[in-house]
């Protein structure tokens, strides 16, 4: 399928050529001073003390889980709406994720909702900022702290979102960010953890390249014979040069991307406001969203509707998805645990109900007023035939 509107696409100049002629010309290609040099931009602008790149973000959300010590016969709280990675990880690590119902207005775990679902096994959570809308980390921290839970962000969409003037991914113990094609600032796949704790970065450090030791004082560096030393499972989670070069490039344009992402999504807002059947995404500037992806929620009584009209508007040459998983659905988490559909109804409302709609830099007035027209036309039709075949239902009762 050719569509005449993306989704989404990554944003690149003549920057991101010369920084990776760069890397070539130097003969490194691997991870090495182009990583330490974009490890560096983005601990600057981001916050935390430490910034360890790794080669995506679930391979750094898996690191995260083992350098805070979560593993087998631990249980590990995470929304029930979101990507799959965010549950996976926990699985990974031999711990049992346990769901937790969202909120809808921002599409992130519902802190009034952690409290029944943890239990004296309960060790952690995995807060997610979804869509880059800034999860309610004041209550979430209340909740964490009363429990002694560990807190690992999955910023995986929100690079530049801020709560309350603050970073996300600087609040928990560990954040965790993606640079894939989606987000805001792009490597092709890559990711990012920040901390403010030394030892964890160290630990980070060493589990990306196969566990080797990286603390200069303890091996016998420059000796001819000495090749590592290696006393922990580890693992080959290191982002390359090349992809490393690309980032630095980006972290130059992060600002302006982030402006244009948001113009965009204001301009959505402004045009769909008086649509009484949209629910539009939270715009509270306490939240800081970035919109990494602009999602709209139907009304429930129209769920029937939701899936046609996404086919209706691919015909009109404009992409369009879901907004994520509800992953207590996934067949999966779904026959491991015995979890039922209507265990976090907010989550599979979610699900069923959400368009996502296309927003990337560069993006014309003109591109999303013609999105926008044809997603109104597009609902208008289909209302109508879904009220035509409930009444003929009613009149043959």
């Amino acid at each position: 399928m050719i569509y005449k509107y993306l989704l989404t696409q990554p944003y690149f100049d003549d920057t991101e050529i010369q920084k990776v002629k760069e890397c070539l010309d130097s003969k490194w290609v691997t991870q090495g001073a182009m990583t330490e040099q974009f490890e560096k931009l983005f601990m600057k602008k981001h916050g935390g003390d430490y910034a360890v790149a790794v080669c995506n973000c679930t391979a750094g959300l898996h690191m995260a889980l083992i350098a805070l010590g979560i593993g087998a016969g631990d249980e590990v709280l995470v929304p029930a709406y979101t990507w799959i990675t965010s549950a996976n990880c926990i699985e990974y690590v031999g711990a049992k994720a346990v769901f937790v119902d969202i909120d809808y207005r921002t599409f992130n775990i519902d802190p009034e909702k952690m409290e029944e679902r943890i239990t004296e096994k309960t060790k952690a959570v995995v807060v997610v900022h979804e869509f880059g809308c800034a999860a309610d980390m004041d209550k979430i921290m209340a909740v964490a702290k009363k429990h002694s839970l560990k807190i690992i962000e999955d910023c995986a969409c929100a690079i530049g979102t801020v709560y309350k003037g603050k970073p996300v991914g600087t609040f928990g113990d560990i954040g965790v960010f993606s640079f894939h094609p989606r987000k805001v600032i792009t490597t092709g796949e890559g990711g990012m953890c920040i901390t403010a704790d030394r030892e964890i970065a160290k630990k980070l450090q060493i589990l990306r390249n196969h566990g080797g030791v990286v603390d200069t004082e303890a091996v016998e560096y420059g000796k001819p014979y000495y090749m590592g030393e290696y006393n922990i499972l580890g693992y080959n989670f290191r982002l390359s040069d090349i992809q490393a070069a690309v980032g630095v490039a980006q972290m130059d344009k992060l600002e302006e991307l982030l402006r244009e992402r948001k113009e965009c999504a204001e301009y959505y807002i402004k045009l769909l406001e008086d649509n009484a059947d949209i629910i539009l995404p939270m715009n509270h500037k306490e939240y800081g969203p970035t919109y990494q992806s602009f999602v709209l929620l139907l009304k429930m009584q129209l769920k029937e509707i939701r899936n046609p009209l996404m086919i209706a508007l691919q015909k009109e040459g404009i992409q369009t998805k879901q907004g994520t998983h509800a992953v207590h659905r996934l067949g999966y988490y779904k026959n491991k645990y015995g979890i039922k559909e209507i265990d976090y109804p907010i989550a599979a409302y979610c699900e069923d109900c959400s368009v996502t709609l296309p927003i990337f830099p560069k993006m014309q007035r003109e591109q999303q007023e013609m999105i926008v027209l044809k997603l109104c036309e597009k609902m208008d039709l289909l209302v109508k035939k879904n009220n035509t075949i409930e009444d003929e239902v009613i009149k043959m009762k």
